[in-house]
Parts: structure tokens; sequence; C-alpha cells
């Protein structure tokens, strides 16, 4: 094994020199991923190599793909500044497919924070008796983005006994304001 890597042309020697290393950081790097050690690739550091071209991991991706285009095609291109050149766009290529992924990933994400001002105009029901003329509080069930949340309500009008439908019509003081459909 010794006298084959010796034996190889300085290139392509060269080319395994990166690939080697490169492939074992890379194997360790997917390895903390999946068991979810690896401190530095948190969510917020995965977001950050996906704005970041100049990253650790893209830096290991460009290196796999350029070591391997190099070692795959250096018997089939016989011009070695064609195989490097060949060889850099397909690190680079390997850099864009990881930016690419993790965008799509990222376009999965969802703010699911509870933002009172989204009840405004919703339907909601009334859980609590609510007391006519903002005399005092009750409660309403509502629905936002699929989460059920029950709220203090009061209304300008009259009484809304429970079971009743509403519409969010404002917001006082942490408290909705509602009438009745």
């Amino acid at each position: 094994m010794t006298d084959l890597f010796h034996n190889m042309e300085p290139l392509l020697k060269s080319f395994w020199y990166v690939a080697i290393p490169t492939s074992l950081v890379f194997i360790i790097q997917t390895i903390l991923t999946f068991v979810g050690v690896d401190a530095t690739d948190s969510a917020e550091s995965i977001e950050h190599d996906s704005s970041s071209y100049f990253s650790l991991r893209n830096l290991i991706n460009f290196l796999m793909g350029f070591s391997f285009a190099g070692i795959t095609f250096y018997n089939t291109l016989s011009n070695k500044t064609l195989l490097i050149a060949w060889a850099l766009v397909v690190g680079l290529f390997f850099v864009w497919i990881f930016l690419f992924i993790i965008r799509q990933i990222q376009k999965l994400s969802e703010d699911n924070t509870f933002e009172l001002t989204k009840t405004l105009y919703e339907r909601a029901e009334v859980y609590l008796t609510i007391p006519e003329n903002k005399k005092g509080k009750g409660k309403i069930i509502i629905s936002i983005k699929g989460s059920v949340r029950e709220l203090e309500a009061m209304t300008e009008n009259e009484s809304l006994p429970s079971g009743s439908l509403v519409k969010v019509v404002g917001i006082e003081n942490n408290i909705l304001i509602v009438e009745s459909l």
C-alpha cells in the first residue's frame, strides 16, 4: 500500500493528501451532528454557516469535492490545468449543494410565538360569561395557528353568556374586547 502511494505522481498524491484528512474530519462532523454532541453545529451555527461562505463546514465540503474530483478524473483528463479547474468547479458545487440544502431546511422553520395582536378580528367562543359594558372580565376560547388559548375578555355591549360566538374587535391592557356575532 505504501509503495502504491509512494509511486504516485505528485499531483495525484496531493489530491490524496487533501482527501484523506478532509474525509476524516467530514466523518467526525457527521457523526457528531447526528449524535447531537457537536456544540458548533447548533441550529444557530448551521444558519450562520448558510449565510457565511467562509466556514469550517464549507471548507470541508469544498476540499472533499475538490480532492475526490481530482482523484476521480486524474486518468481521464490529461491536461492537469483543466483537471485542477474541473476539481475547483466540483468543490464549489459541493459548497453550493450544502448551502442550497440548508436554505431549503430553513424554509421549513415556523415562528409559533403567540402575539395577542394575532387575535384581532378572529372568531372565538365565550368560555366564562362576559359582563356587560366592561363591568368585569370573562374568558373566551380562541384558536390561533392551530393553538387553542383561553384569554380574558370584556365587551362594550350587553352581557355575553357562555357558549356564544364572538369576534375580537380590540385589545386594551392585554384584555381582548369582543362583540357578539
